[in-house]
C-alpha cells in the first residue's frame, strides 16, 4: 500500500497539495498540513502523486 510521508521541517503550508488532492490533504488555519488519509485510496493515488510533484519544498513523498 502506498503511504504519504511529510517532512514537517520542510513543509511551508503552501496549499498546493490541498488544491490537487483535497480529500487527502488540508492546510489548517495555522498553516499546518493535515494528512487526512496517509494511505490514500486507489482512486486518489494519481491526484496524490500530482500533489507530491507540485510541492514547492519537496516536503511530500510516497513510500510503498
Amino acid at each position: 500500500m502506498t503511504r504519504v510521508e511529510v517532512d514537517r521541517e520542510m513543509c511551508v503550508g503552501s496549499g498546493a497539495c490541498e488544491a490537487l488532492a483535497p480529500d487527502v490533504f488540508e492546510v489548517d488555519d495555522d498553516g499546518v498540513l493535515v494528512v487526512h488519509r496517509p494511505e490514500p485510496a486507489d482512486d486518489e493515488i494519481r491526484d496524490v502523486e500530482d500533489a507530491v510533484r507540485a510541492c514547492p519544498t519537496r516536503a511530500l513523498s510516497l513510500a510503498e
